[in-house]
C-alpha cells in the first residue's frame, strides 16, 4: 500500500503540493479566528452534586448562581461619603447595563458590612448574569472590561473577567511560544540535517500542522463545546511532532538515496519503512490522547480532540506532502549546506557498526541485569514525591498572572475584607427562603464546626432558596473541604445540595477518580494493540507499557519538586500554588504515554527490520539503536524546544503541561531508549519476540507490515 502511495505521489508530486498550498490558505483564513469561538477551562462534570445544584438554583431564578464580575471600587474617602456613594451608583449602572447582566448588588443596597474593606476605603459591586453558555458569559464580560478601559478607581474581577482574562493571555502566550519556538527549531534542524533546505522542512509542516489542525477545530467547535487551552496542545504537540516525523522521513530517504539514488526507488522504500512506523506512532498517539474524551470536564475531552486531531494530520501531512516536496527536491533536499556540516553529510549511510549509538548499547548488552536494576531503581526513586506527598488543587484567578486585573481583585478580596465572603458553599434548598424549617437548617449549619458565618436564606423562586455559608479556612483547604462533605451529610425532608468553588472541587476529584480506570485500560488496551500489530510479539508491547510507565513515575515526580514545592520559581518565573492542578496529571499522563510510545515505535521498527533481515538478537538491538539514535536525540531536543516554550506561559498550569511533557520526552529518549531498552532485550533475547501461537496466526493474517524482507542495514 505505501509503496503504491509512493508511486502516486512522485507521479503527482507538483499537483499535491499546489493542492496543499491552496488548502493552508484556506485553512489559515477560517482557522485563524478559532480562539474566538472557544470556551474557558471548564472542570465541571454535569452529573455532579455541584453542577446539579446550580442548575435547579438557575432554572428556578433564571440567575447565576454566583456573580460572575466582581467590581473592586477604590473610593476618595469612605464608604459613608456622598461622593463614594455616588461613584459606587456610576459603576453598578454601567454594570447593568452589560450584556445579559440580570441583577447588580452594592453595599448600598444590603449594607452588608462584608462588600467594605476593613478600612472603609474601598468597596465592591457583585454583578449577576443570566445563564448562557460558557462561550456567550466570556465575550460578555470581555465587553464589560472593555467599557470600564480607563477607570482607574475600579478592577473588575470575578470568574468570568478571569475566564476573559485567561483566553486573552492563552492567545498571547501562544504568539510568544511560537515566536520563541520556531527560531530555536530552524537553528537546531539545521544542525541535525545539515543543510539549509533540510532544515526549513520541520518548521514548514509544523507550520502546516497547526494550521490545519486550527482549521479542524475551528469546525469541531461548531458542534462541540472546546476549551481554549486546547490550542496550547496543538501548537506545541503539533510543531513536535512534524518535527519528529520530518527527522524521520528525511533521515531515512537520505539513507536509501545513497544506496539507489534519488529516484523513485528511494522515495518507495522511505514510506514502506520510515511511513509505515510514522503510521504506527500517530495511531498510538491519537489512541493515548483521544482517550481524554472519556472524561466528562470539557479542558480534558478538548485536549483529547484536539491532540488525536493534530497527531493523525501531522501524521498525513508526513506521509503525503512530505514524500511530494522530496520528490520535487531530490538531491536539492541537501542544498545550501555550510561546509562545516556538509563534512558530516554521510553519517546517515554509514556502517552501524561504527557509531556511537552501535558500541554504547554493546557495553550496555554485557551487564543487561544490573544496568536494567539501576535505572529502573533511579526511575523509581524520582516519582517517589508524586506518591508520597502529591497535593491537587483548582484552577481559580491565581493562575493569572499579577498584572492581570481579576488577579488583582481576587487578592484584595482575600487580604482587605472579611474573609472567604467571595468563595462562598452555596447550599441550595429545596424549601422557601424564610420558612421555619430553612431557620433551623440555617441555624444546624452555623453550628458546624469551621464556619464562619451564614447569610441570610435568599428567595429562588416559591419552593427555593440559597444560603451562602463563608467558611472559616480558605477555599480548597482540608478543612473547608471536610465543611461541604458535613452540610452536605445533612439530613434533611426536602433537596439539599452544595455548589460552590469547594464543592466543584470535591466533585472534581471524584468524576477523575471515577473515570479513569476507563482512560488507562483503554490506553493500555490500544498501546498493546498497535504494537503487536506492529511487532507480532505479546512480550514487547507489555515491555513498553512498563517502560512508559517508570518514565511517567519520573517525570511526576519531578512535577512535584518543581512546581508544588516551588522549586525552580525563579527560574521559571512563577509562584507555587503548593499543588499542581488536578487535571494536569492525567493530561500528562496521557500525552506522555503517547510520546514515550512514539520513540519506542521508531526504535522497535528498526530492530526488527535487521531481524527480519537475518542479524542475530544481539545485533538486531545495537544496529536499530544506531539507526535511530542520533535521529531520535536530535528529534527529542527539538520536541524539547517545541513543547518547552510554554514554559515561558504566565499561567502556571501550562508551565506545568510544557515541562512535564518536555521530562516525558527527555526520560523516554535517554534513560529508557538507550539503556533499559537493550539491557532488557538482552535479558529476554529471543523471548522478545513470542506470542502464543494464536496470537502468532491471528498477526499472520492481519497484522500490518509491508510485503518483502527487509536488507540489514550495515
Amino acid at each position: 500500500m505505501l509503496g503504491r502511495l509512493a508511486g502516486f505521489l512522485h507521479s503527482h508530486r507538483r499537483a499535491v503540493l499546489y493542492v496543499t498550498v491552496a488548502g493552508a490558505v484556506i485553512a489559515g483564513v477560517f482557522g485563524s479566528s478559532v480562539a474566538q469561538h472557544l470556551s474557558p477551562y471548564g472542570a465541571t462534570d454535569p452529573a455532579t452534586q455541584s453542577v446539579q445544584a446550580t442548575n435547579r438554583f438557575q432554572a428556578a431564578t433564571n440567575r447565576e448562581i454566583d456573580p460572575g464580575v466582581v467590581a473592586l471600587v477604590n473610593l476618595r474617602g469612605t464608604v459613608r461619603t456622598k461622593a463614594a456613594q455616588d461613584r459606587v451608583r456610576q459603576v453598578a449602572a454601567q454594570l447593568r447595563r452589560g450584556p445579559d447582566v440580570t441583577s447588580v448588588v452594592s453595599y448600598y443596597q444590603t449594607h452588608n458590612p462584608d462588600l467594605v474593606s476593613r478600612d472603609g476605603a474601598s468597596t465592591y459591586v457583585l454583578a449577576y448574569f443570566k445563564p448562557r453558555s460558557d462561550t456567550t458569559l466570556k465575550n460578555d464580560a470581555q465587553q464589560i472590561e472593555n467599557s470600564f478601559a480607563g477607570q482607574r478607581d475600579v478592577k473588575l474581577g470575578g470568574q468570568l473577567v478571569a475566564n476573559a482574562q485567561v483566553n486573552t493571555q492563552v492567545s498571547h502566550d501562544l504568539e510568544h511560544a511560537e515566536l520563541l519556538a520556531f527560531p530555536f527549531v530552524f537553528l537546531l534542524s539545521l544542525l541535525f540535517f545539515r543543510s539549509l533546505v533540510a532544515a526549513l522542512l520541520p518548521p514548514l509542516l509544523g507550520g502546516l500542522a497547526i494550521v490545519a489542525t486550527f482549521f479542524a477545530l475551528r469546525i469541531v467547535a461548531s458542534f462541540v463545546d472546546l476549551s481554549v487551552f486546547a490550542l496550547n496542545l496543538t501548537t506545541g504537540l503539533g510543531l513536535g511532532l512534524a518535527i519528529d516525523y520530518s527527522l524521520f522521513m528525511v533521515s531515512r530517504y537520505r539513507e536509501e538515496s545513497a544506496k539507489s539514488g534519488f529516484g523513485i526507488e528511494a522515495l518507495r522504500r522511505t514510506l514502506q519503512t520510515a511511513g509505515r512506523t510514522i503510521a504506527f506512532s500517530s495511531l498510538t498517539i491519537a489512541a493515548a490522547i483521544a482517550s481524554l474524551t472519556l472524561f466528562p470536564q470539557r479542558f480534558l475531552y478538548s485536549m483529547g480532540i484536539a491532540g488525536a486531531l493534530v497527531a493523525l494530520i501531522a501524521a498525513t501531512l508526513a506521509l503525503l506532502v512530505l514524500p511530494a516536496l522530496l520528490a520535487v527536491l531530490g538531491p536539492r533536499v541537501n542544498a545550501l549546506a555550510p561546509n562545516w556540516l556538509a563534512r558530516a553529510a554521510d553519517r546517515d549511510a554509514r556502517p552501524a557498526e561504527s557509531g556511537f549509538w552501535y558500541r554504547l548499547s554493546r557495553v550496555v548488552m554485557r551487564r543487561p541485569a544490573m544496568i536494567a536494576i539501576a535505572s529502573a531503581t533511579f526511575l523509581i526513586a524520582l516519582g517517589i514525591p508524586f506518591f508520597t506527598q502529591v497535593k491537587f488543587t483548582s484552577v481559580d484567578a491565581t493562575v493569572l498572572p499579577t498584572s492581570a486585573s481579576a488577579r488583582q481583585v481576587n487578592d484584595a478580596l482575600n487580604a482587605q475584607f472579611p474573609p472567604n465572603r467571595g468563595a462562598p458553599l452555596d447550599v441550595v434548598v429545596g424549601a422557601p427562603a424564610g420558612s421555619p424549617a430553612v431557620n433551623t437548617l440555617e441555624a444546624r449549619i452555623n453550628s458546624l464546626p469551621d464556619v464562619s458565618a451564614v447569610e441570610p436564606a435568599q428567595p429562588a423562586g416559591p419552593r427555593m432558596s440559597l444560603i451562602p455559608v463563608a467558611p472559616i479556612q480558605t477555599p480548597l483547604s482540608t478543612a473547608t473541604q471536610n465543611l461541604v462533605r458535613q452540610v452536605r451529610a445533612v439530613k434533611t425532608p426536602f433537596y439539599l445540595g452544595v455548589a460552590g468553588e469547594t464543592a466543584a472541587y470535591l466533585d472534581l476529584e471524584h468524576s477523575l477518580a471515577v473515570h479513569l480506570p476507563a482512560v488507562l485500560a483503554v490506553v493500555v488496551a490500544t498501546t498493546l494493540i498497535i504494537l503487536f500489530l506492529m511487532t507480532g510479539s505479546v512480550i514487547l508491547p507489555i515491555k513498553a507499557v512498563i517502560m512508559n510507565a517508570l518514565g511517567l513515575c519520573a517525570m511526576f515526580g519531578i512535577l512535584v519538586l518543581v512546581f508544588q514545592d516551588g522549586n525552580l520559581e525563579g527560574l521559571l518565573g512563577y509562584q507555587s500554588l503548593g499543588a499542581l492542578d488536578a487535571t494536569q496529571p492525567i493530561l500528562l499522563f496521557a500525552v506522555g504515554f503517547g510520546l514515550a510510545t512514539d520513540y519506542g515505535v521508531f526504535l522497535l521498527s528498526r530492530i526488527k527490520e535487521a531481524r527480519d533481515g537475518g542479524a542475530s538478537d544481539r545485533d538486531a538491538v545495537a544496529i536499530g539503536l544506531e539507526r535511530t539514535g542520533r535521529v531520535v536525540t536530535a528529534a527529542a531536543l527539538l520536541f524539547a524546544v517545541a513543547l518547552g516554550a510554554f514554559s515561558t506561559s504566565e499561567i502556571v498550569f501550562v508551565k506545568e503541561l510544557g515541562v512535564g511533557a518536555v521530562l516525558a520526552v527527555l526520560i523516554d529518549a535517554s534513560i529508557i531508549r538507550a539503556l533499559l531498552v537493550p539491557s532488557l532485550m538482552m535479558l529476554l533475547g529471543p523471548l522478545n519476540w513470542w506470542a502464543p501461537a494464536p496470537l502468532r496466526r491471528l498477526h499472520d493474517r492481519i497484522g500490518l507490515r509491508e510485503a518483502g524482507p527487509s536488507v540489514v542495514a550495515t
